[in-house]
C-alpha cells in the first residue's frame, strides 16, 4: 500500500493545504474566539450563537452527499471556488447583522460553505485526480491544515482585539477572495475527462460486504462525536480528573503537535501498510490515553492528551483515505458525503451531550462512554477489508 505521491501532486497538495487552513480557520474555528464578542454586542448569551454554529454543521451534513455527487461528475475545483465565494459571502454576512436573527442566517450560509469547501470535498477533488494514489496527497493537505486552529486562533484574537469581530469577520471574507479564490481555482487542475471517470467507476467494483457502510459511518460518526467532545471540554474533564487548571491547559496545548507526529508517521512510517490498519491503531488512541487517565489521575493529564491528540490526527486522514481503500475511487465523492453525514450530525451535538453527561455522571462515565465508542470503532474496523486490488468491470 506504499504509494508513490502522484506526479505533479505537490503543488496541489500545498495550495490544497493552504486553501483548507484558511477554511477551517475562518469557519469551523471561529466561535472559540468570537461567539462571547458576537453574543455581548447583541446582549444574548453566547450560547446562542454556538447554536447558530451547531445548526450550519447540521446544514453542512445535509448538503454534502450532493456536494461529493456533484464533484464526481464535474470535478472539484469550481466547488472549492465557489466554497471561497459563499465563505466570504456568509463572513460578510455575519459581520453587517443587525440582529440575531440575521446573524443565524449568516451562520447557515457558512453551512453551505462548510460542506463545499472543508476536507469531504478537497479529500473528494484528489480522489477525482488521482485516484487510489490520492493517499499521499490526502494525507500532505492534512499535514498543512493541522495548523489551522494554530494559526486562525491567534489571528482572531489579534484581530478582534484591534478592528472588532465584525471587522475580524470582514478581514477573514478577503482572505477567501484574495487568497483562498486564486489558491482553488487557479493552481487545482481541472476534472479529469469522461473517459477517466468511467474507468474510476470500473475501478471500484462492488463493496466489500453490505455492512461496509454502515460500519464506517459508524466509525467515523463515533470518532467525530468524540473529537467534538474534546474540542469542547477537554480542560475541563482533566481538571475533574484532578489535574490543576495550569496542568490542564498545558496538556491541552500538548494535542495539536500529538496531531502533526502521527500524520508524520501515517506519511512516512504507517503509509507502507493498508489505511485500515493505521485507523485501528488510530481508533486504540483515545481509549489507552482513557484508560491512563481513570487509573492515574491528574498527573496522567498530559499523556491523556497526546494518545488522543495521535489518534485523532489519524483518524482525519482515515477519513479520507478508508472510503478509497475499501471501495476504490468511483463514486468516491457522493460515498464520502453519505459517510460523514451522520459523524457531523452527532459532532454538532457532542458539546452539549457529552457536557451533561460529565456533569451528571462526572468523569468515570465520561470516559466509560468516549472510551468505549473508540474501542467499538476499532472492532468495526476489524470487520472491514480492502476492496480488490484489480480493477473490477
Amino acid at each position: 500500500m506504499n504509494e508513490p505521491a502522484p506526479a505533479g501532486s505537490r503543488r496541489v497538495v500545498i495550495a490544497l493545504g493552504s486553501a483548507q487552513t484558511l477554511a477551517w480557520g475562518s469557519s469551523y474555528y471561529l466561535p472559540a474566539i468570537l461567539a462571547v464578542p458576537m453574543a455581548d454586542s447583541f446582549g444574548i448569551p453566547s450560547s446562542w450563537v454556538f447554536g447558530a454554529f451547531s445548526a450550519s454543521l447540521i446544514l453542512s451534513a445535509l448538503v454534502a452527499p450532493a456536494v461529493g455527487r456533484a464533484i464526481d461528475v464535474r470535478g472539484g475545483r469550481g466547488v472549492l471556488a465557489l466554497s471561497n465565494l459563499v465563505f466570504a459571502a456568509g463572513l460578510a454576512g455575519l459581520a453587517l447583522a443587525p440582529g440575531f436573527w440575521w446573524l443565524a442566517a449568516a451562520w447557515l450560509v457558512m453551512g453551505l460553505a462548510m460542506s463545499l469547501g472543508l476536507y469531504d470535498a478537497a479529500f473528494a477533488t484528489l480522489a477525482g485526480l488521482y485516484g487510489r494514489a490520492a493517499r499521499a496527497p490526502i494525507t500532505g493537505i492534512t499535514l498543512i491544515a493541522g495548523f489551522a486552529s494554530t494559526v486562525a486562533w491567534p489571528v482572531s484574537a489579534l484581530l478582534e482585539e484591534g478592528f472588532g469581530w465584525r471587522g475580524t469577520c470582514l478581514a477573514w471574507a478577503g482572505l477567501h477572495l484574495l487568497l483562498g479564490l486564486p489558491l482553488n481555482r487557479l493552481l487545482v487542475p481541472p476534472a479529469p475527462p469522461p473517459e477517466r471517470h468511467a474507468a474510476a467507476a470500473a475501478e471500484a467494483g462492488p463493496p466489500p460486504s453490505r455492512l461496509a457502510m454502515p460500519l464506517l459511518a459508524f466509525v467515523f460518526a463515533a470518532t467525530w462525536f468524540i473529537a467534538g467532545a474534546m474540542a469542547a471540554h477537554l480542560p475541563t474533564l482533566l481538571q475533574a480528573a484532578g489535574a490543576t487548571s495550569a496542568a490542564a491547559v498545558a496538556a491541552g496545548a500538548l494535542i495539536g503537535p500529538a496531531q502533526v507526529a502521527a500524520r508524520v508517521a501515517e506519511f512516512g512510517l504507517l503509509r507502507r501498510f493498508h489505511p485500515l490498519v493505521s485507523a485501528r491503531l488510530a481508533a486504540l488512541g483515545h481509549p489507552l490515553g482513557a484508560l491512563v487517565l481513570a487509573v492515574f489521575g491528574g498527573p496522567a493529564a498530559a499523556a491523556f492528551a497526546v494518545l488522543h491528540g495521535m489518534g485523532n490526527g489519524v483518524m482525519t486522514i482515515a477519513k479520507g483515505t478508508l472510503p478509497l481503500a475499501v471501495f476504490g475511487p468511483g463514486g468516491y465523492g457522493a460515498r464520502q458525503g453519505l459517510l460523514g453525514a451522520p459523524a457531523r450530525l452527532l459532532q454538532s451535538g457532542a458539546p452539549f451531550l457529552f457536557g451533561l453527561l460529565l456533569e451528571a455522571g462526572g468523569v468515570g462515565a465520561a470516559l466509560l462512554l468516549t472510551g468505549g465508542l473508540s474501542v467499538a470503532a476499532c472492532l468495526a474496523l476489524l470487520l472491514l477489508q480492502a476492496a480488490p486490488a484489480t480493477p473490477r468491470a
